[in-house]
C-alpha cells in the first residue's frame, strides 16, 4: 500500500528517526533507552530503567507491549529518501527493530497498556529474561519484530549454542590416526550428515538446521598437542526440544567433548489465540489481508513463551529481509499503519 493512502503519523515518524538516530549496538543501549524513557515522560507517563538495563512503562496489563532496543552493529547513515513507495528512513536499526519499538510505543501510550524496550536480544535476550523473572505475567504479549504491517508471526524455531573442544598429542603429518582438528571436522560432519537427511524436503522451519560459528586449531604454544575448538549453533523447530537435539549431537561424538553454553526453546503459538484473533481484525480494519508467518530464527517471544502462559504474538512493520542488511530502511506508511493496528488490538484486548 502506497504511503499516499496512508494519513502519516508525525509522532511516530519522529520518535523513530530520533531512537534510529542514537545508536544502540549490544550492549550499548544506554543513550537510546534513556530517549524512550524521555518520550513515555514527555506523554505523562510512568517509565523507568530497570536493574537489567530495561524500559519499563507499566500500565494497564491486559495486554504487554514490548520490542528490543539493541541493534547489530553497522553504521548506515541516517536519512529519509523518497522511494517507490513513499517516504523511506534509513539507519541501522529502523527495520530491526526500532520501527516496531517505536509503533508499540506509540500505541502503548495512546491505549494505556503496558510497554517494556528490552535490551540484548540481538545476542542473549538477557533483557527479555531478566524481563520473565522480574514481573509477573501480563494477559496477553505481543512482541515488535519486523513481519510487515500486515504480517503476524507466531512461531520462532528455538537454538542451541556450544562449543566443541578436542586435544590431542602431537605428531608428525604423516601419522594415521586423527588428531583434534580431524575430530573437530569428523563431529561436525556427522552433526550435519545427521540432520541433512531429517525431512529434506520439509520447509526450513520445519528442519533443524547446524551451522559453525567460530573455529580455531592448530599446534598448542608448548608444541606438545594439538588443539581445536568450534563454536556451533542448531536452530531447532518446534517438535523438538533443545534437549533432543543435544543428546543427537552428543551421540556423533567420537574425541572430544562439547560444552552446551544456551539454549532457547522454540515456540508456535495458535491462530486462534484473542491476540492473533484481533491482531487478524485489526489488520482487516486497516484494509490488509493479513498473513501468517513463521520465522526460522529465534527471538524474544521464544522466552516469554517459555515463562508466561499467556496468548502472544509478534508483530511489527518494515521488510525482515532488511534485518542487519547494509541498506536496512522502512518504507514509513508501515509505521503509520502498524500503529493504527496496534490501537485497534489494544482496544480489543483491554
Amino acid at each position: 500500500m502506497s504511503e499516499s493512502a496512508i494519513a502519516a503519523d508525525a509522532e511516530a515518524r519522529e520518535l523513530l528517526e530520533r531512537l534510529v538516530s542514537i545508536p544502540s549496538p549490544t550492549p550499548e543501549e544506554d543513550a537510546c533507552a534513556d530517549a524512550l524513557v524521555s518520550f513515555f515522560e514527555s506523554q505523562g507517563r510512568e517509565a523507568f530503567r530497570d536493574d537489567a538495563g530495561n524500559v519499563r512503562a507499566p500500565a494497564d496489563d491486559s495486554v504487554l507491549y514490548t520490542s528490543h532496543i539493541d541493534t547489530v552493529p553497522g553504521d548506515i547513515p541516517v536519512r529519509t529518501e523518497v522511494g517507490e513507495n513513499g517516504t523511506e528512513l534509513w539507519g541501522r536499526g529502523s527495520v530491526d527493530a526500532k520501527g516496531p519499538l517505536a509503533a508499540l510505543a506509540v500505541a502503548a501510550v495512546r491505549a494505556g497498556v503496558s510497554f517494556a524496550g528490552v535490551v540484548g536480544e540481538e545476542v542473549d535476550s538477557r533483557g527479555a529474561r531478566h524481563l520473565v523473572a522480574d514481573r509477573d505475567p501480563p494477559d496477553a504479549v505481543i512482541n515488535g519484530e519486523p513481519s510487515g504491517w500486515d504480517g503476524i508471526t507466531l512461531g520462532y524455531r528455538g537454538i542451541l549454542s556450544g562449543t566443541y573442544g578436542c586435544t590431542s598429542e602431537s605428531g608428525h603429518t604423516s601419522r594415521p590416526e586423527n588428531n583434534a582438528i580431524q575430530e573437530a571436522i569428523a563431529w561436525w560432519a556427522a552433526v550435519e550428515d545427521r540432520f541433512d537427511g531429517d525431512d529434506a524436503d520439509a520447509p526450513v522451519f520445519e528442519r533443524v538446521t547446524p551451522k559453525p560459528v567460530s573455529v580455531e586449531g592448530g599446534t598448542s604454544d608448548d608444541g606438545l598437542a594439538v588443539e581445536a575448538t568450534l563454536g556451533v549453533q542448531l536452530r531447532v523447530p518446534p517438535r523438538y526440544s533443545t534437549s533432543d537435539i543435544r543428546e543427537l549431537a552428543d551421540a556423533e561424538l567420537g574425541g572430544g567433548t562439547v560444552e552446551w553454553t544456551d539454549s532457547v526453546e522454540p515456540t508456535m503459538q495458535s491462530p486462534r489465540t484473542p491476540v492473533a484473533r484481533a491482531l487478524r481484525a485489526a489488520i482487516r480494519g486497516a484494509g490488509g489481508d493479513p498473513r501468517l508467518l513463521r520465522k526460522t530464527g529465534t527471538a524474544d517471544m521464544n522466552i516469554y513463551a517459555g515463562a508466561w502462559d499467556c496468548p502472544m504474538a509478534t508483530y511489527g512493520p518494515g521488510d525482515s529481509d532488511l534485518d542487519h542488511a547494509p541498506n536496512e530502511h522502512l518504507e514509513l506508511h508501515e509505521l503509520d499503519r502498524a500503529v493504527s493496528v496496534l490501537e485497534a488490538v489494544a482496544e480489543r484486548l483491554t
